[in-house]
């Protein structure tokens, strides 16, 4: 099987997860002499650019019909280790509350494993509409609290919202196909 262009960007998504999450939790204490707003702004820029890579892997695995196994099985994968890394170094750092990210784990951790078992039952329960707003107020959130900004907190309940009701929607739509 040969890496095609929206696989490698997944994988390049995974390699800047860790970058993300060095910069927000070790590199303030290993790196004395560099200000935390650069810290602050060298990590948000990582995530900006994971974040981008993210909406470029399934725009040109669609238009350049480029949709691989590999590919459902990295695009995932990269888009909950890049949010896991910030979110639990945000969380460690004191800038995310620890039960808006645990909710939004949870959430993300229970729906990854039911789309396995709806996969196995031959189902495909594609992302709503729901499920990408919700990921980009996940990415908006993340930004925000990354930036030390006013209303982050806000917005970071606002994707907790977001993130439980597009779970409800995945569970709705599976009960909706077992009715048929």
């Amino acid at each position: 099987m040969s890496l095609n262009l929206p696989n490698a960007l997944a994988i390049f998504r995974i390699a800047l997860a860790p970058v993300m999450f060095y910069l927000l939790v070790n590199a303030p204490s290993q790196l004395p002499n560099i200000h935390i707003s650069w810290i602050n702004f060298f990590a948000g820029f990582v995530f900006v650019i994971a974040s981008v890579t993210d909406f470029f892997d399934g725009y040109i695995a669609r238009a350049w019909d480029q949709k691989t196994k590999l590919g459902a099985i990295l695009d995932p994968l990269a888009d909950k280790m890049l949010t896991l890394a910030a979110f639990i170094g945000l969380m460690m750092l004191g800038r995310a509350n620890p039960w808006a990210i645990y909710l939004i784990l949870i959430r993300e951790f229970f729906i990854t494993g039911f789309r396995v078992v709806i996969a196995s039952e031959g189902l495909n329960v594609a992302a709503s509409m729901a499920g990408k707003v919700k990921t980009v107020f996940q990415m908006i959130a993340i930004g925000w609290l990354t930036m030390q900004w006013w209303g982050a907190e806000i917005l970071l309940w606002v994707a907790v919202a977001l993130t439980m009701y597009s779970g409800y929607e995945y569970i709705a739509v599976y009960v909706r196909a077992q009715k048929h």
